[in-house]
């Protein structure tokens, strides 16, 4: 078989390698959430419970339009974290198209909500207008989840993580922007954090969470392939801020303008003979 061929067989074998990698790392990642999103559905059939066996109790319009309000927030909060579940679970387009990176951060923070403030995390957000970025909203939201869980790691006593998005006009790239108050990475570990199978993690962390090496790795994989970039900035002591650069959706082509109705020069009428 010639060199060549052998050489494209080894690139398609890698690009499969790579391509199930990131789908084990997906569902290692929905993995982590399932007792998450368990315990908060628990919550929530607990209040909706409690507060139905309240408006049964009591004949008062008063104390059961109180219970009717308390069940309708909590089934509505129920519908919010469905809905988040669901949207990474699903497949959404496998190609890149149009996202609404607003809203897909929205999602996932709905999906994190209980274990950052079991973990005493504040959540800031500064969303700046943007327009939809070019992305295959699950790969990007993995990548997310992932910046997420390792920020809330970096801070076992608790901190803030501010999450902010940007538009760069210069380069037309949609800029989010992760960062934590965290313990910082060592200068020196800096430069190999997103070598496959280095993980800066020593084992599990107090929820038993521990790196595998492979989700930075992962991480980058992903941004390159939509033709963007990945940054890290960290100071020890102070924290870590990732930046994603991912490409701005193109603008629809404008309609050329239409030309003006053409008007004819007129004619006089020849006189009569």
């Amino acid at each position: 078989m010639p060199a060549s061929a052998d050489r494209t067989d080894l690139l398609r074998q890698i690009e499969t390698l790579k391509e199930q990698l990131t789908q084990a790392q997906k569902l290692t990642a929905l993995g982590e959430l399932v007792s998450t999103t368990t315990h908060e559905f628990n919550n929530v059939l607990t209040t909706i419970i409690n507060y139905a066996k309240l408006g049964l109790r009591h004949k008062d319009a008063e104390t059961r339009e109180k219970a009717f309000d308390k069940i309708l927030a909590a089934s509505n909060r129920a519908a919010k974290i469905t809905n988040s579940v669901l949207g990474m679970a699903r497949n959404r387009s496998a190609q890149q198209e149009p996202t609404n990176l607003t809203q897909l951060i929205e999602d996932t923070l709905v999906l994190l909500e209980r274990e950052m403030n079991k973990y005493r995390i504040a959540v800031d957000k500064s969303f700046q207008p943007i327009p939809p970025a070019m992305i295959n909203g699950n790969q990007i939201q993995q990548v997310l989840l992932n910046l997420l869980i390792n920020a809330r790691q970096a801070m076992p006593g608790g901190g803030r993580i501010m999450i902010r998005l940007a538009y760069d006009a210069e380069a037309d790239t949609v800029d989010l922007t992760v960062r934590d108050t965290g313990s910082g990475i060592p200068p020196e570990v800096l430069p190999r954090i997103f070598d496959p199978f280095f993980s800066t993690k020593k084992g599990p962390d107090a929820s038993g969470k521990g790196g595998t090496g492979l989700g930075l790795s992962t991480c980058r994989d992903i941004i390159e392939a939509h033709r963007g970039r990945i940054r890290v900035e960290s100071t020890l002591g102070k924290g870590t801020a990732f930046t994603l650069k991912l490409p701005a959706a193109a603008k629809p082509a404008a309609r050329p303008p239409l030309a003006p109705p053409l008007t004819l020069p007129s004619v006089a009428a020849a006189p009569a003979l």
